[in-house]
């Protein structure tokens, strides 16, 4: 593993000391995750796929989860979704305790995730900002009525509202513009923090990517198993998965 910092290659426990040294100095974090936040709770990364995905699926899941392809075939929009994406039994990481535990402490002051899983909250975070939605509220897409999420989760086929529309998830599909209001609180709490954490995401998805475009501060941390688009940006670069070395801070 590398672990990287401006002034230049780092050992691993030098790279952790830093970072928790940054924290400990810090009033105003941000964090930011994506899918690899989550994988060590055990809930795949759908984009992930390999050849026994190819052999049970005829379309990419950018695809499957699309608002157009939805509307086109509810179907198999819920056989993937049920098979992919309701992930019972799951638990917070060390991650996502860490992370709760700083806004205890009054340290961190908001979550930007991309997952739709609930697990920040689970974890006891309360200003988790779902940039993607959840599956853990669903409404119906015609008269918008509010359903509990068994109702999509529980059931088998399409489920149906009262009205005769398709109940569908919380979740911002492809092809669908993200929530304003959750993207203009998300720059906000970007633009005012002294430091941002960004972990378990390629970097590669946008809009949400592109938030980290209101960072102002000089303590960037990047914690990634791979490497993104913006690496050249950071301030401090830990290469590994984010719960183990959330676990050493």
């Amino acid at each position: 593993m590398i672990y990287w910092q401006k002034v230049g290659y780092k050992r691993m426990d030098q790279a952790i000391e830093t970072l928790r040294a940054w924290v400990a100095e810090s009033g105003n974090i941000v964090f930011f995750g994506g899918a690899g936040v989550s994988t060590e709770s055990g809930i795949p990364d759908f984009r992930s796929v390999d050849g026994l995905y190819n052999q049970k699926w005829a379309y990419p899941p950018e695809t499957i989860l699309s608002h157009s392809f939805f509307e086109r075939d509810p179907k198999e929009f819920y056989r993937f979704y049920h098979e992919k994406l309701v992930i019972r039994g799951a638990k917070p990481n060390a991650a996502h305790l860490r992370l709760a535990e700083w806004e205890r402490e009054g340290k961190l002051k908001a979550i930007l995730t991309q997952n739709i899983d609930g697990l920040h909250q689970a974890a006891g975070s309360r200003e988790v900002l779902e940039l993607h939605g959840s599956t853990h509220r669903c409404y119906c897409s015609r008269c918008r009525k509010v359903y509990d999420p068994s109702y999509i989760n529980d059931c088998e086929g399409v489920p149906l509202c009262s009205c005769g529309g398709v109940v569908r998830p919380d979740v911002v599909l492809y092809e669908e513009a993200l929530d304003q209001d959750v993207l203009e609180r998300s720059v906000r709490y970007i633009a005012n923090a002294d430091m941002l954490i960004i972990g378990g995401t390629s970097l590669n998805v946008y809009p949400a990517a592109g938030l980290i475009n209101y960072y102002r501060g000089h303590k960037l941390v990047l914690v990634n198993r791979g490497v993104t688009p913006r690496d050249s940006e950071a301030d401090l670069i830990v290469r590994g998965n984010i719960g183990e070395v959330f676990s050493q801070l």
